[in-house]
């Protein structure tokens, strides 16, 4: 098996520092500021106007990049819920008018690619299928995100991996051995891995942040990040507390907005909050050297009645 997948689970294994990977203007890993995503996916509901007001709510906070999500509604819309109808904000339409809605194109993806760069906020996408990786090709773009529906999508891996691109994959709903495969798949080299909980929006007693040392042991190569899709700021805080390089949260400039992961997501105030906190928690976190303080040294002096050696 390949040395790089450590599958050892003894609390006893020694401090591991991931090696860094390149993701647009930033570099992710150990001793690298904490690389934070505002994932936008399809909370633009297909308004281009919404998701240039996204990127601007991201890059106002300090996001690092934004994120989407690129379908091609046929491939990924099975077959027979095609003619399915559903109630929109556009009226009850057939599912996969529905999907070329909220999707989309090169012309709008040019505008993003154009707002991003004079923003100075990177912009990657999830592909859920080969033709959208091909589509993306178009921008270069820094990175490629596996979602974790994708993470068992062999044909999907090695086209991304063909790429040559940093990837990251979210493991949300997938075992130890289905995500073992996937970096196997995919190469450890240049891949990023997120711990993640699939539901929208997840709840506390099933984040299981502890997952992110359980990664960090399993694979001491690959820089470890978390996706987050539960309510609220505190618990992604505490998965940078406990080692997260690279943190995404979905991201609305309303949770009451029409769209599944509305709910989930963050508003422009609470991302300024989120950012701003993840600096400081950085900060705090240090070298790990204990040491005395400059600034120790007067309470020092003050308050400790008996001294000892250095």
């Amino acid at each position: 098996m390949n040395n790089l997948l450590n599958t050892s689970t003894t609390s006893t294994s020694p401090t591991i520092s991931p090696t860094t990977r390149t993701l647009g203007h930033g570099t992710v890993g150990a001793d690298q500021p904490v690389y934070v995503t505002g994932e936008i996916g399809i909370n633009h509901n297909g308004d281009l106007d919404i998701a240039v007001a996204l990127i601007d709510a991201a890059a106002d906070a300090g996001c690092d990049a934004v994120k989407f999500q690129k379908r091609t509604p046929e491939i990924c819309t099975p077959r027979d819920q095609w003619d399915v109808e559903r109630d929109t904000p556009w009226g009850r339409m057939a599912y996969i008018d529905y999907r070329h809605r909220v999707e989309f194109g090169e012309t709008e993806y040019r505008a993003i690619d154009e707002h991003c760069r004079a923003r100075g906020i990177d912009w990657f996408a999830s592909p859920w299928d080969t033709e959208a990786v091909a589509f993306l090709e178009k921008f270069d773009v820094p990175a490629h995100k596996i979602a974790s529906a994708s993470l068992t999508d062999d044909e999907l891996l090695r086209t991304v991996r063909a790429t040559g691109r940093t990837v990251i994959l979210s493991t949300g709903m997938s075992t130890p051995q289905q995500i073992r495969h996937a970096v196997e798949v995919l190469g450890s080299e240049n891949i990023l891995l997120c711990h993640a909980t699939s539901t929208y929006p997840a709840r506390a007693e099933e984040l299981n942040l502890r997952v992110i040392e359980s990664l960090r042991r399993d694979y001491p190569n690959v820089p470890i990040g978390y996706s987050g899709h539960e309510t609220g700021l505190q618990t992604t805080l505490a998965a940078v507390a406990l080692g997260a390089v690279f943190v995404e949260r979905h991201i609305t400039l309303d949770r009451a907005m029409w769209g599944s992961d509305q709910a989930a997501s963050v508003e422009p105030q609470g991302l300024t909050r989120l950012v701003r906190d993840i600096r400081t928690i950085e900060t705090a976190l240090g070298d790990g050297v204990k040491k005395v303080y400059d600034s120790e040294l007067a309470p020092m002096k003050k308050l400790r009645r008996v001294l000892a050696p250095a």
